[in-house]
C-alpha cells in the first residue's frame, strides 16, 4: 500500500450498557465528543464518541442479534488498549484513590524499550483492559 496513515483515529469498543461504560471513561476525564442512534438489520444501536486530548474511544451499544454476534466471535477481539503516562506511580495511586478495578498490586517493570517501562491495567465495565503505560 502506498497511501499515508496519519494515526490512530479512535478505538471502538462493544458495550452492554452505553450509560455505564460513559460514566467509566468519563471518570477517566473523558468527554462526550459525538453521539448518535444507528441501525443494523433492523436492530438500533448507539454510539459515543468519547475524547480526551487526541485520543477517541467508540463505545458502541448494539442490538441483541448484533451484540450476540460480538460475544460469540472466536477471533479479531482486542485485547487491550495502552495510554502513555508521564508518572505512572501518580497515575496509579489517582486510579487506586477512585476504586478502578486495578488488576496488578502496584506498576510492574519490564525490560521493553531502551532503559524499561512500568504499567499497570484497568479492567472496564465490559471487561476490557486500560493499560497506563510509562516508558522510562
Amino acid at each position: 500500500m502506498n497511501f499515508k496513515i496519519n494515526q490512530i483515529q479512535h478505538v471502538g469498543f462493544p458495550v452492554m450498557d452505553i450509560k455505564v461504560s460513559e460514566a467509566f471513561y468519563q471518570k477517566l476525564g473523558f468527554k462526550n465528543v459525538m453521539a448518535s442512534n444507528y441501525g443494523v438489520r433492523g436492530d438500533k444501536g448507539r454510539t459515543v464518541m468519547m475524547g480526551r486530548d487526541n485520543i477517541v474511544i467508540e463505545l458502541y451499544q448494539m442490538g441483541l442479534d448484533e451484540m450476540m454476534e460480538v460475544i460469540n466471535r472466536r477471533n479479531g477481539h482486542m485485547e487491550h488498549i495502552a495510554f502513555d503516562v508521564n508518572n505512572i506511580d501518580d497515575a496509579f495511586t489517582q486510579m487506586k484513590k477512585a476504586s478502578f478495578r486495578i488488576m496488578e498490586p502496584e506498576p510492574v517493570f519490564v525490560p521493553f524499550w531502551k532503559k524499561g517501562c512500568k504499567y499497570f491495567n484497568v479492567v472496564g465495565p465490559d471487561g476490557e483492559i486500560l493499560e497506563f503505560n510509562q516508558i522510562l
